[in-house]
C-alpha cells in the first residue's frame, strides 16, 4: 500500500498563479531525495519536491515494493515500500510540499542568483538551490520484440511485480537473466504466501548477471524439480479466445519449443533517460551528472545532483551512498541559503536547537 500524505504535515500542493518562492526545490522523490529533505531539514532549509510519479518512493516503489533490501544501516530487512513509508515519517517535521505527477521542464538561473523551476503542469518556483535526486531519470522496461504481444501487456505480460499475489497459484515463464528474474524466479518458486504452481525462467543464455547465490539457489530448486530453467528467446506465441497460452521458444540449436503458461514477466533491466535535465546545461558524463566529491555540485554552482543519477571517481549506486551525498550536499547548500549564516556541525542526539527542529523533548543524561 502506498504511504498517504497526511496533509497536516505536508501538503500537495495545488496550481499556484505565481511562483512557489522556497529555498530548494528536489527533484524526485526516490528514498534518496525523501532523505535530502530531512538533511536539508536539520539546517532550517525548507524544500519543496517535484515527481513525475503519483507517489513517492522512485523506483524502490514503482518497481520493486515488496522485495527485500537487506543494506539499511541498521535495518536488517525491509521492503522498498517500508523503507519509503519510514523516510516520509522522518521527514514529517519539515513540511515539506510535494508536487507529484508532474515532471521538471525548465531550470533557469535569474539575475537575482536564484532558478526560475517550471514543471510540465505549470508549476513554477523561484527557488535559492536545486537538488537532482531522480534516481536513473525517467525510466523504462526494455521490451519483448515479439509481434503482437503488446497487446497482453498489463493482463498477462508484465515488466514489472506491483502485486506478488497476483502470481500466486499460477503457471509463470519469467525471462531474463538479472538480479530481477531471478529474485522473481526464486520468490514464485519457494514455499510462501506467493508461490506459483509452476516457474519457468527463460534466458538466452546459460550465464547470468546476477548474484552468484540467486543463481545457485535458482540452479538447486531446479535439482528439485520445484522449477524449470530453458536456455532460449522468445520468438512468438499462440492463443486462444483472445489469451495467450503458450510461448514460442528457440533455442541455440535452431531448434522451437513450445511453453504452456498463464502469465509471462520479461525482465529485461530499464532503459533509462534523463529527459529534460540533459538539456539543462550540466556537464554530463555516459548521461550521468558530473558531481565533485565535496559538496556533490554539478557544474552549474547551486544545483546539487545525488543518487544514482551522478558520477564521480569511485561512485557506487547504492542506496547508502545516496544518504551520504545529500547530508553533504545540504551542507553544501547552506551558503546559498544563508549566505551570512555559519553552519556549524551539530548532532541529534544532543543539539536541542536540533530537537527543537525535530520537534523532540530533549534527554536528559545522568
Amino acid at each position: 500500500m502506498k504511504h498517504d500524505l497526511d496533509p497536516a504535515i505536508t501538503a500537495t500542493a495545488n496550481r499556484h498563479d505565481t511562483p512557489v518562492e522556497t529555498d530548494a526545490v528536489i527533484v524526485g522523490a526516490g528514498p534518496v531525495g525523501l532523505f535530502q529533505v530531512f538533511e536539508l531539514g536539520l539546517l532550517e532549509i525548507k524544500a519543496h519536491i517535484v515527481d513525475s510519479l503519483a507517489y513517492p518512493g522512485g523506483q524502490c516503489v514503482e518497481l520493486y515494493p515488496d522485495k527485500p533490501i537487506y543494506d539499511i544501516p541498521a535495518v536488517p530487512v525491509c521492503t522498498g515500500q517500508e523503507l519509503t513509508n519510514s523516510l516520509l515519517k522522518q521527514i514529517e517535521p519539515f513540511g515539506a510540499t510535494f508536487h507529484l505527477g508532474q515532471e521538471v521542464t525548465a531550470v533557469q538561473r535569474r539575475d537575482d542568483g536564484r532558478f526560475f523551476v517550471e514543471t510540465s503542469k505549470g508549476t513554477q518556483f523561484l527557488t535559492k538551490t536545486v537538488f537532482i535526486a531522480g534516481g536513473v531519470g525517467s525510466f523504462q522496461p526494455r521490451t519483448l520484440k515479439v509481434d503482437g504481444i503488446e497487446r497482453f501487456l498489463d493482463t498477462q505480460l508484465f515488466y514489472r511485480v506491483k502485486q506478488p499475489a497476483q502470481f500466486a497459484g499460477r503457471n509463470l515463464v519469467i525471462v531474463g537473466g538479472g538480479d530481477s528474474a531471478l529474485d522473481w524466479a526464486l520468490n514464485f518458486a519457494q514455499d510462501g504466501p506467493h508461490k506459483a504452481e509452476s516457474v519457468i525462467l527463460v534466458h538466452r543464455r546459460d550465464a547470468f548477471r546476477a548474484a552468484p547465490a540467486s543463481v545457485q539457489k535458482m540452479r538447486d530448486l531446479c535439482e528439485a524439480y520445484e522449477m524449470q530453467f530453458v536456455v532460449g528467446q522468445v520468438t512468438g506465441f499462440e492463443e486462444d479466445a483472445g489469451r495467450l497460452t503458450r510461448l514460442k521458444l528457440t533455442g541455440a540449436d535452431g531448434v522451437t519449443r513450445v511453453l504452456p503458461l498463464d502469465l509471462l514477466l520479461v525482465f529485461f533491466g530499464l532503459s533509462p533517460k534523463l529527459g529534460p535535465i540533459a538539456e539543462w546545461g550540466l556537464a554530463l558524463e555516459r548521461k550521468q551528472i558530473v558531481v565533485d566529491t565535496e559538496k556533490f555540485e554539478t557544474s552549474i554552482p547551486g544545483i546539487f545532483a545525488v543518487g544514482d543519477v551522478n558520477i564521480y571517481p569511485g561512485k557506487k549506486k547504492l542506496i547508502l551512498s545516496g544518504f551520504h551525498e545529500a547530508a553533504l550536499a545540504a551542507f553544501g547548500a547552506s551558503p546559498y541559503v544563508f549566505p551570512d549564516k555559519r553552519v556549524l556541525l551539530q548532532y541529534t542526539t544532543t543539539s536541542p536547537k536540533l530537537h527543537k527542529v525535530l520537534g523532540v523533548e530533549s534527554p536528559v543524561f545522568d
